[in-house]
């Protein structure tokens, strides 16, 4: 979608000037991994408009592959604006009737799965409407032999009105790695409780339990491992969670043990965490060689700064 942050200071009701970027789960983690290495292409709609153009040019600008994304001649590219700061902030979707609601099963037709490791879905699509829901139980229910799907739940409350968020276990439980909120859980299904939502989520392999600032718990293969995270100085936290599984992906596809991989994601949340944009700048190479390596003494007194 296109993104709408204040370019000023000031109560949101008093700002004049506000600063157009881009923004969207899906499309966050697809641009951050070029950065880490790795191909990445993003599938949705836009319109045939100007922000639908600049989404495009600024996504493959990225390095990302945006060949699939279809251009919707009637319906409009879906937009929200979000109050920025570092406490939290507030976001209001304007995207009912936008090209990405008008997707659907067919969109499967033009997507080729050669030789891609990892399909990336979050729970906000199934929520926009029941084609998209439709959607993604297509893409949950093709066979795709040597991909892992992994599945984020970014529970919305705002797309979910008159809709049924029960859904979201259907979903998850067809993916091999889920990613949540400890709090966006409970409110879903009853309980943040990592050992009470594997006991909900028995069937995917992997199940990634956020706890905000407090750090991450990864349960897989019958063991547990919580991971705590970083001190950062927070200058605005949406697109944190995007960033994590980002970098959380990108490590388990490079084979690394589970420790590594909990760490590169936090140290790519991070990064977006200093910035207002929902995809920040990466870390230095030589702070994140070093924040790796370090014990669990180091890596609990380090903090990062906007220096």
């Amino acid at each position: 979608m296109a993104l709408f942050v204040p370019a000023e200071s000031g109560p949101p009701d008093r700002v004049r000037t506000w600063k157009r970027t881009i923004g969207g789960a899906e499309s966050n983690l697809a641009s951050h991994l070029p950065g880490l290495g790795l191909s990445s292409a993003w599938v949705s709609a836009v319109g045939d408009d100007p922000f639908g153009r600049a989404l495009l040019a600024e996504i493959a600008a990225a390095g990302v592959d945006v060949s699939g994304v279809y251009v919707d001649p009637t319906r409009p590219t879906g937009l929200y604006i979000k109050e920025s700061g570092s406490s939290g902030s507030p976001v209001r979707y304007y995207r009912t009737g936008s090209a990405a609601s008008g997707m659907g099963p067919e969109l499967l037709e033009k997507i080729d799965f050669t030789g891609v490791r990892v399909v990336h879905l979050s729970g906000i699509t199934p929520a926009l409407s029941d084609s998209c829901h439709e959607l993604v139980r297509a893409i949950l229910a093709k066979p795709k032999p040597g991909t892992l799907v992994s599945f984020d739940v970014n529970f919305r409350p705002a797309l979910w009105t008159d809709r049924d968020p029960g859904v979201l276990r259907a979903l998850a439980a067809q993916a091999d790695i889920v990613l949540t909120g400890d709090e966006e859980a409970e409110s879903v299904w009853g309980t943040g409780d990592p050992a009470r939502l594997r006991e909900l989520l028995p069937s995917p392999r992997t199940l990634v339990v956020k706890h905000g600032e407090r750090g991450v718990t990864l349960l897989e293969d019958g063991n547990v491992l919580f991971s705590p995270a970083l001190k950062v100085d927070v200058v605005e936290p949406v697109g944190a969670g995007d960033a994590f599984a980002a970098g959380f992906l990108a490590a388990t596809l490079r084979g690394d043990d589970p420790l590594t991989r909990l760490r590169r994601g936090h140290l790519q949340a991070a990064a977006t965490l200093l910035t207002h944009d929902d995809v920040g700048e990466p870390l230095p190479g030589d702070v994140i060689a070093r924040l790796l390596a370090a014990d669990d003494r180091d890596w609990a007194d380090a903090r990062l700064g906007g220096a």
